[in-house]
């Protein structure tokens, strides 16, 4: 037998399919991780299908050398996945495969942790058990009732039986023992209390639509606080009830102990989880849980979508239109595109659910490829929280340069005498930063795209993203004059010392990328903050969305302008959903909320949409102005990065790719609204040297272009030089 391998190198040199001879004696499926000898080293690699014959000579072909695993890892449903992403999204076959097991599998440095486990030999009835053992040694009498309920961990027998009475009945044939997996479970400590609730007519009504339907995709559209979750797990509850599976995806890490403890309080240990959090062992053992059916439930970040499920029938993914959900860094790939496939694959449904819904899935619900869902109320008895916003420019007239509006420093002090909770939201994003006008909110943006220039502090220089075009740094405002001009960031710490200085001895708790390194960290914040520890809890966009707060009614967003003008066509839609949803923390109980929006902007028609909720509004004008402007979702953004440690060979590698897609846009200038090549903002990554290619494709022809672009990628491939395609990417970086 002959079987299809894929070797465990991420080179697209060797980005093919090698034939190996299966010996005789060795069992080898589809699905399963070989080592094989190639060239002179001996390599893992995965076998991706079996053949009786090969078209090569198979005298000259090599045999595999042994299986890795006891047990196929995987299934037919991922090999077609891995195809898809392939020709999707320009990846090496490799590159996907990696992604379908725990990194750790990977050169055998994660095992399963196993321990000695005894139960009752099926060979002896309880007849001849009697007639084995004495009836004075009453204590083997007692194990063996015992272990009548079922088998145990021998160390767990052993302290309460003692080792003398566990070896006379080894000894005796009447008990085996063998080696039992033991399941490594993360967030063991959560507290799992359930709190199952009578669903609303509206809740009822989208669990209905969505599973009853006959679309694929449903868009779950509903504010803040009006109970998507409970939604997700009654949709969930009956898809198991058929006896299949489901992927419930959140964007943040930080979500998933919270969204963990209401799957768990629900579904018990049928519940696995997947991040990049977890340790090597413990995800391994989630992952295992899964492959073998002992958990049909995964709750986990964007690496969830490729868990090793059966016959999955629900896919969820929550808070749809948040950028994490997109890789962008090697592999890339959507996991919207992922889940999809998924769903049509196993005849399942899809879920996306948003109470601020990106614009192009809003726009496909509208054109009916998605049901639309919506639950337009909250829960809870009070409806939103009141926006009130804040002019900082006139602060700044008035003598105020702290970091608080005085309107905002007043609302801490009363929610704080009050005994209630704040939270305050630092706007802060990436490592650029935007040329602003202090005094009258002027934002410096490029000519030609209509979106703001980028700061770049080593030359001094304000730069566009979108079209590589450079502008002198601004000394002053060519609106007003004014020489306050402002590139700088303020970070969450400094934040936290001016709270310290106003309120003295209340609890102040940070949560960044700093202050949340270890594992444990989301859970201890959210945790000390949930029981009250602290009244203030400063944070960055990991606090912005999913969690539940009955005692915190005010919010203040800090920086609101700092996602508004970023280098970006998406800026006014993720400003909008970044304030809607930090709002959305205000008030979910029965207490008020009210949420103060500090900007230098306070005329933007974001904020005007934004302070009165109204999503459809903006969206109306969002859509327009991309239709005008031939932005996706009315195109395709394609990208094509090449990086190496060689500057002059990447240089000239992306020239020639140049201009074969030149000549291939001139040939069919229909297609294309835009193209042209650049060295990359950041121009230097790892030691390695960046160069792009960036064109805008009418949407209607974006399989055809896209795939004539792979060709040309194929046919000019450069020794030490990786490149990597990008469609529609969240960051031009």
């Amino acid at each position: 037998m002959i079987c299809k391998v894929i070797v465990d190198i991420s080179n697209g040199e060797v980005d093919r399919i090698f034939d190996y001879v299966v010996p005789d004696g060795l069992e080898v499926n589809k699905g399963d991780r070989v080592l094989v000898p190639f060239g002179n080293k001996k390599l893992e690699g995965f076998c991706i299908d079996t053949a009786d014959k090969s078209d090569y000579d198979e005298g000259k072909l090599k045999q595999i050398i042994s299986r890795l695993d006891e047990f196929s890892c995987i299934s037919e449903e991922m090999l077609a996945l891995m195809r898809f992403m392939k020709e999707k999204f320009y990846l090496r076959y490799i590159d996907c495969l990696r992604l379908f097991i725990p990194g750790q599998m990977r050169g055998g440095r994660v095992r399963e942790l196993k321990r000695l486990y005894i139960e009752l030999s099926p060979e002896f009835s309880d007849e001849e058990r009697k007639k084995m053992i004495p009836a004075r040694a009453r204590r083997q009498l007692e194990l063996v009732e015992k272990l009548k309920e079922g088998g145990e961990y021998l160390s767990v027998v052993t302290e309460e039986f003692g080792a003398a009475t566990v070896n006379a009945l080894v000894e005796k044939g009447i008990i085996n023992k063998t080696d039992k997996p033991v399941y490594r479970k993360p967030y063991d400590a959560l507290n799992c209390e359930e709190n199952k609730v009578k669903l609303t007519a509206s809740q009822q009504n989208a669990v209905d639509k969505i599973l009853g339907g006959d679309k694929t995709v449903s868009l779950l559209y509903g504010v803040t606080g009006s109970g998507k979750t409970e939604v997700y797990m009654n949709a969930i509850e009956r898809v198991l009830a058929q006896g299949k599976t489901a992927i419930m995806l959140v964007p943040e890490i930080s979500l998933t102990p919270q969204m963990l403890r209401n799957f768990r309080a629900r579904f018990s240990s049928g519940v696995a989880m997947l991040h990049s959090g977890l340790s090597q062992g413990e995800r391994y053992d989630e992952w295992k849980r899964l492959l073998t059916g002992e958990a049909r439930i995964v709750v986990g970040a964007r690496s969830a979508v490729f868990a090793p499920l059966k016959n999955v029938g629900l896919i969820v993914i929550d808070e749809e239109h948040d950028a994490s959900y997109s890789s962008e860094s090697n592999p890339r790939y959507n996991t919207c595109d992922i889940a999809r496939f998924r769903a049509e694959y196993n005849g399942g449904k899809l879920v996306l659910g948003s109470a601020t819904p990106s614009i192009e899935s809003f726009l496909l619900a509208q054109k009916g490829e998605y049901a639309l869902v919506s639950l337009p109320e909250r829960i809870s008895r009070h409806g939103m929280p009141r926006i009130e916003i804040e002019n900082m420019s006139q602060e700044l007239i008035c003598g105020n340069n702290g970091i608080f509006s005085r309107r905002l420093e007043a609302e801490l002090r009363k929610t704080v005498e009050s005994g209630n909770q704040a939270i305050l939201f630092l706007n802060r994003r990436g490592h650029s930063s935007f040329a602003m006008c202090r005094k009258c909110g002027y934002i410096a943006k490029c000519e030609d795209c209509d979106v703001t220039l980028t700061y770049h502090s080593v030359d001094n220089m304000l730069k566009c993203h979108y079209c590589g075009k450079r502008y002198k740094m601004l000394t002053q405002c060519p609106e007003c004059g004014s020489k306050e001009i402002r590139y700088g960031k303020v970070g969450t710490q400094r934040v936290v010392q001016e709270l310290e200085k106003m309120f003295p001895g209340v609890g102040i708790l940070r949560m960044d990328n700093e202050t949340t390194t270890k594992k444990s960290a989301y859970l201890d914040i959210l945790g000390a903050f949930k029981a009250k520890e602290a009244q203030i809890l400063v944070g960055t966009q990991m606090i912005a969305k999913g969690h539940d707060f009955p005692d915190v009614t005010l919010v203040g967003i800090l920086d609101a302008d700092m996602s508004l003008y970023f280098s970006d066509y998406r800026s006014a839609e993720r400003t909008f959903q970044l304030v809607t949803q930090v709002a959305g923390r205000a008030g979910r109980s029965d207490k008020e909320g009210l949420v103060i929006l500090q900007t230098y902007s306070p005329s933007h028609y974001v904020y005007r949409f934004a302070k009165n909720y109204d999503y459809l509004g903006f969206f109306g004008k969002e859509n327009n102005a991309r239709e005008v402007t031939g932005f996706p979702p009315y195109s395709t953004i394609l990208r094509v990065l090449m990086t190496g440690e060689d500057d002059e060979a990447v240089k000239t590698c992306a020239k020639n790719m140049f201009v074969d897609v030149r000549a291939y846009e001139l040939e069919n200038k229909h297609e294309f609204l835009f193209l042209q090549a650049m060295r990359s903002p950041v121009a230097r990554i790892e030691k390695n040297y960046r160069y792009q290619i960036l064109m805008r494709i009418k949407r209607e022809y974006e399989a055809e272009v896209t795939r004539e672009i792979y060709r040309i990628i194929d046919q000019n491939k450069t020794r030490g030089v990786s490149v990597f395609a990008q469609i529609n990417p969240q960051s031009m970086s």
